[in-house]
């Protein structure tokens, strides 16, 4: 325990800015979607308050929300907002609204008759009534709502990383993705932190409203006031412009060797150009949330790969070989106004592995062997392995595979869960850092299933016409990376515990790519 607590202090110490920033993009999303919430949810409360009769279908719309689940609530949002902070705080508004909502009820519908009788009979109008009484009797209540409200809020902010928003959920998923616990230990217990930190301040506020609110109105109000003011300058930084015409904006995928290409774009670009590189990392969903974000501008470049472009981007069947990559090339630029730009040299393509102790066991070299005990073994990918029309159920077709069961899987815990034993087989990348630790067995595809899986830089036609130097630095590293390389820089982050920035930085002055004062080396 305290080496695994060593190991957090020593991540925080030495990524204090990293961590800072999350830090800050994490209040400022939380503080959005607080404020929100308060103004909405408050004004809904009242109103509800007021005319009894939508009371019960009003918190019925509001319950039935609160019980999605958040990841299909994203899901369903990103066709209409798209990724990034937009959407976080439109769905962490929504999770919101009923503690807010239901408090504000809860305690006006509480309030004494009695009393309100008495205002009414001393002439008190309907705005005076809600105004001088209602609220204040109220505000005990609709505080300990707020309460709940806020930390929720601020714990289940961590999501907002999986549509390519900030905060510190980046460093629990970048954690979980590159093997690294004490990354993920230390954004967990950074939100954890701050919820408490919140929780406690409101319950100060809390219970200073429970002693004093008939002497404090004043002073309550004007809490109020501060509080909103307070939200609204950190919510500011979210909702007003963040990007420049001079910001290109890189978006990667949740897989170790995205963090450090991108890191190497992010490089290269902010050296050879001046511009300022706005990095978005692992966006959940990969291609499939990327490049839609891409088509709308959201992003203006990302590192792909051609069998995947011409399987899931293109709706193409059949598999990709290289031999098409001219017509892949056109079809990007004349469908989507995209171009490849820069190979980097390297083919990531996907491979069967199981543990070596059921290789061994069953005697496995090849898919085909693995066909004929598949019935017997547990079988693990990540989630759109099993949805892609090259994936899961066109390899089971080809092979004659049938396993027992399946288990879906984030990419950074397949090797974890293999040798847990939680499963037999997996789908692997062919330059996965942990492929050369033991007790892992890579098998054959004998009949070539797997598609060429080149990796490469799309960019988006707009962001080259804008700044058409970016051609010549994405072109820097065409061929400069090969399969090896990759694979080794994937293991020092994953297994040495070297930060993605850190490798990419090394490899490009290793390559006489990157210098130590800037500009063209």
């Amino acid at each position: 325990m305290s080496d695994a607590l060593t190991g957090v202090w020593e991540t925080l110490a030495s990524q204090a800015p990293f961590f800072s920033e999350l830090l800050w993009e994490h209040l400022q999303i939380s503080a959005t979607a607080i404020l929100i919430a308060l103004v909405v949810g408050g004004v809904v409360g009242i109103l509800i308050s007021e005319f009894q009769r939508a009371a019960r279908p009003t918190l019925g719309v509001i319950n039935f929300l609160y019980t999605i689940p958040s990841i299909s609530m994203l899901g369903f949002l990103i066709p209409f907002s798209g990724v990034g902070d937009a959407t976080a705080v439109i769905a962490l508004t929504v999770y919101a609204l009923l503690p807010m909502a239901k408090s504000m009820h809860t305690g006006l519908a509480n309030v004494d008759p009695a009393i309100l009788e008495a205002a009414r009979g001393m002439g008190g109008t309907r705005m005076q009534v809600l105004a001088r009484i209602k609220l204040p009797l109220a505000a005990p209540v609709v505080m300990s709502g707020v309460r709940s409200m806020v930390t929720m809020t601020i714990a289940l902010a961590g999501i907002a990383s999986f549509i390519g928003a900030g905060g510190l959920g980046v460093a629990i998923y970048r954690g979980i993705t590159t093997n690294n616990a004490a990354m993920t230990m230390a954004g967990s217990l950074l939100i954890a932190l701050l919820a408490l930190v919140a929780d406690f301040l409101l319950g100060l506020v809390e219970r200073g409203v429970v002693r004093h609110r008939r002497r404090t109105r004043g002073g309550l109000v004007a809490a109020v006031a501060s509080c909103v003011v307070a939200l609204a300058f950190a919510g500011y930084g979210l909702l007003a412009p963040a990007t420049g015409k001079d910001t290109i904006r890189i978006a990667t995928k949740p897989m170790t060797e995205q963090y450090i290409l991108g890191d190497m774009l992010k490089l290269l670009i902010e050296q050879d150009t001046g511009l300022k590189v706005e990095m978005t990392q692992g966006v959940g969903g990969g291609t499939s949330n990327i490049e839609p974000a891409m088509e709308k501008g959201d992003y203006d470049l990302y590192p792909e790969y051609t069998g995947t472009g011409w399987n899931l981007v293109l709706g193409n069947d059949g598999t990709y070989s290289e031999g098409q990559f001219d017509t892949l090339r056109q079809e990007y630029a004349d469908r989507l106004n995209m171009r490849w730009v820069g190979m980097y040299g390297f083919n990531d393509t996907y491979g069967i592995a199981v543990r070596s102790d059921v290789a061994e066991r069953y005697g496995l070299r090849s898919y085909s062997d693995l066909a004929a005990v598949s019935g017997r073994l547990t079988f693990g990918a990540e989630y759109d392995f099993f949805e892609r029309k090259d994936g899961y159920q066109a390899l089971c077709d080809a092979y004659g595979l049938g396993f027992a069961t399946t288990m879906d899987l984030d990419i950074g815990l397949k090797y974890q869960a293999l040798s847990e034993g939680r499963i037999d087989a997996a789908v692997v990348f062919t330059t996965d850092g942990q492929l050369v630790s033991p007790g892992v067995t890579v098998l054959e595809d004998n009949r070539h299933f797997f598609p060429s899986y080149r990796c490469g830089t799309v960019v988006r036609q707009e962001a080259l016409d804008a700044h058409p130097e970016l051609v010549a630095v994405l072109e820097r590293l065409d061929g400069a990376i090969t399969d090896e390389d990759m694979a080794r820089m994937n293991h020092e982050v994953e297994s040495d515990g070297k930060d993605p920035e850190t490798v990419a930085e090394e490899f490009l002055r290793g390559r006489g790519l990157l210098s130590s004062g800037g500009g063209q080396p």
